[in-house]
């Protein structure tokens, strides 16, 4: 039986633009029959593994790019400057061996640069260093490189984010990991629809001539939208220990993961809107039966006053659903704890005759290590020893 970890977060998105689509537009979705704001989990994904690289050591953080065959050489001509007219030539061996395709990149000027992979292959620095290591000793050797052995290199010592969010390797399904993580599209709990911004800017020089026009430089329009946002997320720590093979870095995965998603902002637009918001209210679900999402508490969609606002009805209606689901199917978390800037008496009533708590209350700087400490006796590797 797996552990799962469930994050469910309201949070308030002022005007803004942090994910458009080709047209420029926020992104949306129709959701119990009304247009919702919309940002995809691939854009609060990637916000979130930035984020990394604020908690984490660089070793520990991957690398996602197309230019597969350019960074292997770096590392082989750094650790072999002898090597260094060959680098390439090393790297492009070490990919066939594993028959990830690749070709030269598009675009004129770049005829002379190295080849690419097809698609954005994620690597771990220690996978670098490895793969790197092999094509210098085959070089040195005089030795063909041996394929089983890359992939090994492959399959072993992932960075955080590659355990967390998986890879795809479109040419060699074997080297394939698969995500410990999932992660929903946020959508706004409320009908929300994107208004527009029309803006002039003013050419400097020109306006302190008094003989030129005084008119605008420039102008144009920039769509945007606001909404009180559900967002969730939900990580399978069984795979994530998997994935990485060791207990202790699992946990630290997920810490990591807890405060990333929790704290992380995609940033379109950022500078034009400074959206940079915290979320209301954080409800973190330890299970081991299977991920539930919250989102049915807002198919049908959060109407308001000038009073209220969407915050508090939005919140009342995730603790309403919580309960629902618990009720009707008993699945009953193992543990659960709640971060609250509005709406902590709702989410963990007090009295005797209070509906129950979606969780203990606690602090944003205490949650991953309460989290940690709910999870850490269930079974995964190494769970003998700590018996």
């Amino acid at each position: 039986m797996s552990t799962y970890v469930d994050i469910h977060i309201i949070q308030n998105l002022p005007p803004s633009c942090v994910n458009r689509d080709d047209s420029g537009s926020p992104k949306s979705a129709v959701y119990g029959g009304v247009r919702r704001l919309r940002v995809s989990s691939q854009s609060w994904k990637r916000a979130t593994r930035l984020y990394f690289n604020d908690l984490l050591d660089a070793k520990d953080v991957g690398v996602r790019t197309k230019r597969v065959v350019e960074v292997l050489a770096e590392r082989i001509t750094e650790d072999a400057p002898e090597l260094a007219g060959d680098a390439a030539a090393l790297a492009k061996k070490v990919f066939a061996a594993t028959k990830i395709k690749l070709a030269p990149p598009r675009g004129k000027d770049k005829k002379d640069a190295p080849q690419e992979s097809g698609y954005l292959l994620f690597l771990s620095t220690s996978q670098i260093a490895r793969l790197a290591g092999l094509a210098i000793a085959s070089a040195r050797g005089g030795e063909a490189l041996d394929a089983k052995t890359v992939k090994k290199i492959f399959k072993e010592e992932h960075a955080v984010d590659i355990a967390l969010f998986g890879r795809m390797v479109a040419d060699d399904t074997d080297l394939n990991v698969d995500a410990a993580c999932q992660v929903a599209h946020a959508i706004s709990t409320h009908a929300a629809e994107n208004e527009y911004d029309f803006f002039t800017a003013v050419d400097d020089d020109k306006s302190r001539s008094e003989e030129e026009d005084a008119g605008a430089g420039m102008m144009g329009t920039v769509e945007f939208s606001s909404a009180t946002m559900y967002r969730y997320a939900t990580v399978n720590l069984d795979m994530l220990v998997e994935n990485l093979g060791d207990d202790d870095a699992a946990l630290r995965a997920l810490e990591v993961f807890i405060k990333g998603f929790c704290l992380s902002m995609p940033t379109g637009k950022q500078n034009t809107f400074a959206n940079r918001t915290l979320p209301e209210a954080i409800v973190v679900s330890v299970r081991d039966d299977q991920p539930v999402s919250l989102v049915g508490a807002f198919e049908k969609p959060i109407r308001t006053n000038e009073a209220d606002g969407y915050l508090t009805r939005s919140v009342e209606a995730l603790a309403e659903h919580a309960r629902a689901i618990e009720d009707n199917y008993g699945l009953k978390p193992l543990a659960g704890f709640v971060v609250a800037l509005k709406g902590g008496d709702i989410l963990v009533p007090e009295g005797p005759d209070a509906p129950a708590p979606l969780g203990e209350r606690v602090s944003f700087t205490e949650l991953p290590g309460r989290v940690l400490e709910a999870v850490s006796p269930s079974p995964r590797v190494g769970r003998e020893e700590r018996a």
